[in-house]
């Protein structure tokens, strides 16, 4: 097999994967989701953590939550949204995940956003008909694709964001 076979293979191989984790994704199949969840908490979330996750600028956010069975602090990063109502990210794995969970459970959270912390509370599920609004054409056909349909609104409490 020459090269452009070996590289059709590779293609082939990615395309199937591709294929997998769209379709878990959209699906939401929790047999199928659980590894997924595992891999993403294990080896994306620290990689986005060391890589400034929360800072001036940086892809990702972090929420700062409590586990609500453990009482272990946690960071998670995430997508997050200005919104006028508040900080508004998106759900991919559903309101399952026990980051959610545990902000849910909590009441709020704390985030690390574009370099400052700010206070949230009264987390709110809500579904695509009301955050589609705050998102870019491009940003709602790959909330589609990927089958995200929920969303978490968290609303800044009195408490000024500081820096850091």
């Amino acid at each position: 097999m020459g090269v452009f076979g070996w590289l059709l293979g590779v293609a082939g191989v990615v395309g199937v994967l591709g294929s997998v984790f769209v379709t878990v994704l959209r699906t939401k199949y929790r047999p199928a989701l659980r590894p997924l969840l595992a891999f993403q908490r294990d080896r994306m979330n620290p990689m986005q953590l060391r890589r400034g996750a929360g800072g001036e600028g940086a892809y990702a956010s972090v929420v700062h939550h409590v586990g609500r069975r453990s009482g272990k602090a946690y960071r998670t990063p995430v997508v997050v949204v200005d919104t006028e109502e508040g900080l508004l990210i998106a759900l991919p794995y559903g309101p399952e995940a026990d980051w959610a969970q545990n902000v849910l459970a909590a009441g709020g959270a704390t985030i690390q956003h574009e370099g400052r912390r700010v206070e949230v509370a009264h987390p709110e599920v809500i579904g695509t008909d009301r955050a589609n609004r705050w998102f870019s054409q491009g940003a709602r056909l790959n909330n589609a694709v990927f089958g995200v349909r929920q969303f978490l609104l968290l609303r800044p409490t009195d408490r000024s964001p500081s820096a850091g």
